[in-house]
């Protein structure tokens, strides 16, 4: 076991240190200016297209071996709506302050256009199977894209492997056994607190029987093909996200009156020199931790921009268009991070559990209580029972996404 952490270590931090924090946000940067900062130039555009047909044409199904627009986008949200929404929001205003939700802002400015770049590539690279259905994601255009270019054939094919091998591993991590853990630990302790747990194998017999549940519910899903998948993700999704952006909202409206000090102190602490350092911290996923090099990881953790996951799911639309794919991945960003991770901060921030003069939460109050605490001061336990309840949907939804 000391082996596989120490070469873990050693993985995370080339990954994450200063090459991959260029890598990130240098092409979100960059995806950004060559396509005329294409986000808010065209945001009209991009929002009527996705958000504004969901109900009609992102419904529609013009090819038998695909699925529609808005199922696409409803099953790529199962991955990228998870804990992150919630526990991370609480991790970068814990480590980094108000500010950090700023730096949250400009990370998901910029990864909206990679993952525009993602969907938009996958779409175009993606090849029909065996079965009639449309197979895409960075392996394919990393083989038949980069790979097409003269020398380049093999790093191509090389990347690829790689990429399928990091992918399945990554699941294990990011997309099972993090979110299981998440479910396990809220769910027992919230409403199984007075059940007798003795252990087994080290481990406490509610989290096994939570654990077999999660199980049995997933492998019904799963089973069912991708097509049961992607029809579960359109009902659910939906729900749990609306369901969860009106709680929010609920607390807002009754703490209105310390809104504008909220933006107020986010401003501040984001444009202070202690603050800067904080809250870039928070990058992405507003998860800042100690630095910029583990906030970036947080937010891949959050919106998945740049990993290449959710472009598996976008490449089986039966949209013809790349670009038209590629602007469900703007709104994929926009969505989990702009509007979800927001207004997490926004009831975090206005519920006093964080003190706006100094940033900093209360005494005994860390990442993983954050949350709760907000909404119970406002809301008492049903406010508690609340976000119980939407971690296990969110972490439940990203177990199905990375199926």
């Amino acid at each position: 076991m000391d082996t596989v952490i120490r070469v873990n270590d050693a993985v995370n931090g080339f990954a994450w240190g200063t090459f991959g924090l260029i890598l990130l946000l240098g092409t979100g940067l960059v995806c950004t200016v060559i396509t005329g900062f294409f986000q808010v130039t065209h945001i009209k555009h991009w929002f009527t297209r996705t958000f504004g047909i969901m109900r009609k044409e992102g419904r529609v199904i013009n090819d038998a071996g695909a699925l529609s627009q808005f199922r696409s986008f409803c099953t790529a949200l199962c991955a990228t709506i998870g804990t992150g929404n919630i526990a991370g929001v609480a991790a970068a205003i814990c480590m980094g302050g108000p500010g950090a939700v700023f730096w949250m802002w400009v990370a998901a400015f910029f990864g909206m256009m990679v993952k525009y770049s993602e969907n938009v590539l996958g779409v175009y690279y993606r090849r029909r199977n065996t079965e009639g259905a449309w197979s895409g994601g960075p392996m394919y255009y990393l083989e038949d894209g980069l790979g097409s270019i003269k020398h380049c054939k093999k790093l191509g094919k090389a990347l690829g492997v790689l990429f399928c091998i990091f992918t399945v591993l990554a699941s294990f991590g990011i997309g099972n056994m993090s979110q299981i853990n998440k479910i396990t630990i809220n769910f027992g302790t919230t409403f199984l607190s007075n059940v007798d747990r003795g252990d087994f194998m080290g481990a406490s017999k509610v989290n096994w029987w939570i654990g077999f549940i999660l199980m049995a519910a997933v492998a019904v899903i799963i089973l069912g093909g991708f097509r049961r998948l992607a029809a579960v993700s359109e009902k659910l999704v939906p729900f749990m996200s609306v369901a969860y952006i009106l709680g929010c909202l609920l607390v807002i409206t009754l703490r209105i009156t310390a809104v504008p000090a909220v933006f107020a102190a986010i401003f501040r602490f984001a444009l202070g020199p202690k603050a800067v350092m904080g809250g870039a911290a928070g990058t992405a996923l507003q998860m800042a931790l100690n630095t910029i090099k583990n906030g970036c990881k947080r937010g891949v953790f959050s919106n998945e921009a740049g990993l290449g996951s959710s472009v598996m799911v976008h490449s089986n639309t039966c949209a013809r268009e790349p670009v038209k794919q590629g602007l469900w991945g703007i709104a994929e960003v926009f969505l989990d991070t702009i509007v979800i991770c927001t207004i997490t901060a926004v009831v975090v921030l206005s519920s006093g559990a964080v003190d706006l003069t100094t940033g900093l939460p209360e005494p005994g109050v860390n990442d993983a209580t954050l949350v709760t605490k907000a909404f119970g001061a406002t809301l008492g336990k049903p406010g508690e029972w609340f976000v119980v309840l939407a971690i296990t949907l969110f972490a439940f939804t990203t177990v199905m996404g990375w199926s």
